[in-house]
């Protein structure tokens, strides 16, 4: 009897690991987000994480005859990526990242987290030169 209970407390621990992997590890899916960088913070109570938000161009309504405006909230771990991210305010950038199926606290209050940076300014710039008349 005794020699199925280790073998049963071993098959549980195994299949607790396997789930909190499954939850909080796995990749749930990975892509590219781009629009304007509205807000980017480090806040939390007791695991301060950099949190950002984007908006994204157009309107997308979960019901008929609403507007409401697409965003798109994450977390950022790489300090590299958070120096770039505090001075790019209000400008578009494009972010590559990981979805995971739930947030850790100490990787961040989103279940998305971005881990490259593709670019910043680009599409969303306003061309200030105005174009010669030849006339």
């Amino acid at each position: 009897m005794n020699k199925f209970v280790k073998i049963g407390i071993f098959a549980l621990i195994i299949i607790l690991a396997g789930v909190f992997y499954w939850r909080y590890y796995f990749v749930f899916s990975e892509g590219v987000k781009g629009g304007t960088l509205n807000y980017f913070e480090k806040k939390g109570y007791v695991f301060k994480t950099w949190e950002g938000r984007i908006v994204q161009e157009g309107f997308q309504s979960p019901t008929a005859g609403a507007l409401q405006s697409n965003e798109f909230r994450f977390s950022v771990q790489n300090e590299a990526l958070v120096e770039q991210l505090e001075r790019a305010g209000g400008k578009f950038v494009e972010l590559r990242y990981k979805e995971y199926l739930n947030s850790l606290p100490w990787r961040g209050a989103s279940e998305v987290v971005v881990y490259e940076i593709i670019e910043i300014g680009g599409r969303g710039e306003v061309n200030t030169e105005l174009p010669m008349n030849k006339n």
